[in-house]
């Protein structure tokens, strides 16, 4: 985490020139909109839940948003994102009580973070990203886009500059990768909209559970 415009962050000099392996990575650079800006508000966020890290980022606006915290997971900083992941957290360790040291099954997390969802939908734009390692959810609030690379891998093309990279050089005929922005990052690529008013999650590089977040709605989707 670094509060520190992109072009002027040391960490993401060093993200670029250290080889990091993960299978889920999630990267923000927002806009504040609540809250000062400093390390303690910077996203993602990180949390330790049934002996996992938990990282999350939003992107949106949330008013009037000030759940009650029971003293599990505290917010540091002032923003709404950090107070919605605070209270995700508390919402989903209280409804899995009795799970002490390995979280529960994934698609009983995903029906849990749908309720979770809808109920601080209310509150505004809530776009965001949250993992434990093994899955990525995503909920598409107003809008987000993802698109799925796998073998044969081809050149991709920047959309905002004239920049192109050949994933064939990076990748191996195994590999299989997904990729979420908030709008499409290159222009000779389909890239899938994900609906708005939608929680979705990622496993292994695909799509493979989503669900609607609006309200009086719900249909479930299983891949």
């Amino acid at each position: 985490m670094d509060p520190q415009p992109s072009a002027k962050s040391q960490l993401a000099e060093l993200v670029r020139s250290y080889p990091i392996h993960s299978k889920n990575v999630i990267a923000h650079i927002r806009k504040a909109t609540q809250g000062s800006v400093g390390l303690e508000n910077t996203h993602p966020f990180r949390r330790e839940l049934w002996g996992r890290y938990w990282i999350f980022a939003h992107n949106g606006n949330l008013e009037k948003f000030s759940p009650t915290f029971d003293g599990t997971f505290i917010p540091v900083g002032s923003t709404d994102s950090e107070h919605a992941f605070c209270y995700i957290l508390q919402q989903l360790k209280n409804q899995f009580a009795d799970h002490k040291i390995s979280p529960p099954d994934e698609n009983a997390i995903f029906d849990a973070l749908h309720k979770i969802t809808l109920e601080i939908c209310n509150f505004g734009e809530f776009n965001f990203l949250l993992s434990f390692g093994n899955s990525l959810f995503a909920h598409a609030s107003t809008r987000l886009s993802y698109i799925v690379r796998k073998a044969p891998f081809t050149q991709a093309h920047l959309k905002d500059q004239d920049l192109s990279i050949d994933f064939s050089q990076e990748t191996t005929e195994n590999d299989q990768v997904c990729v979420i922005a908030t709008l499409p990052l290159t222009d000779n690529e389909i890239w899938q909209t994900m609906e708005p008013g939608t929680l979705w999650r990622f496993f292994d590089g695909e799509a493979v559970q989503s669900a609607t977040t609006i309200a009086g709605k719900r249909c479930y989707q299983c891949g």
